[in-house]
């Protein structure tokens, strides 16, 4: 168990695309507000290490075309929310700003993200064949993975203290947005 809090520990504090989308959320609406986003993504990425643990990952990917589609999906979708990142404008931040990702909208997230279905993917081959039951795998996962989102959290409110231009919000959304890109389609192209 304790090779596989190591796995979680760094499936879950490596930057990703629910780790930036945490971290940009945090510093334009706090800490407290991003609560539910820390929680649905976790929740959602315990729940697909659930799932392809009792079979349903198996089954989905034996279906003809369902990985494909679901890795086109998925990229397709985080591309477009980098675009939307990169091509928002720099206006400083004040409370409440723009629209919030949120409980669901971070669940979701977890369902198209090519990082999550392959760390759960990883985690069921890797440590459910040592013996680990699938449901404490999942617990696990989501016990660890808390605190590594909110360190992220933590991470984005502290930058909104720089981000009180409209010049330094936009450099902020630029880099989150490349790095969006890059993890999104890194994790697919990798593996």
């Amino acid at each position: 168990m304790l090779a596989f809090m190591l796995f979680a520990f760094v499936a879950s504090i490596t930057p990703g695309p629910t780790n930036l989308l945490v971290l940009s959320n945090s510093a334009r609406f706090g800490l407290r507000a991003v609560l539910p986003v820390i929680f649905g993504a976790c929740a959602a990425a315990a729940l697909i290490v659930l799932a392809v643990g009792t079979g349903l990952g198996r089954t989905l990917m034996t279906l003809p075309g369902v990985q494909l589609a679901m890795t086109v999906a998925g990229l397709a979708w985080l591309t477009w929310l980098a675009w939307k990142i990169w091509a928002a404008p720099g206006h400083a931040i004040e409370a409440d700003q723009g629209r919030r990702l949120g409980l669901g909208g971070a669940a979701g997230l977890q369902l198209v993200n090519p990082k999550t279905w392959m760390m759960a993917l990883a985690v069921v081959s890797v440590f459910s064949a040592q013996g680990l039951a699938v449901h404490w795998l999942a617990l696990a996962f989501f016990l660890v993975s808390l605190p590594c989102m909110g360190c992220w959290a933590v991470l984005g409110t502290g930058a909104a203290r720089w981000l009180r231009s409209p010049q330094a919000m936009q450099r902020m959304n630029r880099v989150l947005a490349v790095l969006l890109l890059v993890s999104s389609w890194a994790a697919v192209l990798t593996h």
